[in-house]
This record gives structure tokens, sequence and C-alpha cells, in this order.
């Protein structure tokens, strides 16, 4: 079992950064990759970003892709995300989320476990 907690979401204007973490607890997190997920109004929850166990793998929405930065530290058992040049568009609310031996890194279904969420807003 994995028990995940985000944070860092806020208010912030459009081009600006915040820096979102996902702390985790129970044991073999190490093992688990890791996604970040988010979800506006009215709206189905979309793919963010994803990376492996080990940290050696990202991948990212074409919609974030070279604004976000995804990272891991299995010793802190933490997963920041770094947004940057965010966009209003980038309003929702973000969700951690931790999957075990299933390859759809872009699936909400891959992913048995996830945090309560952290709401991001971006003003224009």
């Amino acid at each position: 079992q994995v028990q995940l907690v985000e944070s860092g979401g806020g208010l912030v204007q459009a081009g600006g950064s915040l820096r979102l973490s996902c702390a985790a607890s129970g044991r073999f997190f190490s093992t688990y990759a890791m996604g970040w997920f988010r979800q506006a109004p009215g709206k189905e929850r979309e793919f963010v970003a994803a990376i492996s166990w080990s940290g050696d793998s990202t991948n990212y929405a074409d919609s974030v892709k070279g604004r976000f930065t995804i990272s891991r530290d299995n010793a802190k058992n933490t997963v920041p995300l770094q947004m940057n040049s965010l966009k209003p568009e980038d309003t929702a609310v973000y969700y951690c989320a931790a999957r075990l031996g299933d390859n759809r890194y872009w699936s909400t279904a891959a992913y048995g476990y996830w945090g309560q969420g952290t709401q991001v807003t971006v003003s224009s």
C-alpha cells in the first residue's frame, strides 16, 4: 500500500511557476512508477507526466512538454512536478498517482493509488 499527499498548489499569474510535490508513505515506494494527472471542471482527468520507478524514463503530455518537469527522490519518497510558463488552461486539480506492473503510463486505469489532489489556478 502507498499513501500519497500532494502539496504546493495555489494561485499564480500566467507565465509564472509553481512546484508541486507528492509525498509518499508506505513500503516499497521505490518500486512504483509515478504519475501526475489533472482534472479541470467539467472535464475528464487527463495525463500530465509520468516517471519510471528508477527515474530513468519520463513521459509528458504534449500540452506540457517543455514547460513541466517530473522527477523523483526515492530516498525522500517524493515526486516533484516543476511547472513553468503556466497558462490559464493549466488550471485544474492536480493529482499524484502510483502504478505497479502496468506500462500504460497515460491511463488512469493503470494507477492503483491516488492522492487527494491540489488546486492550481492560473490567472490571465
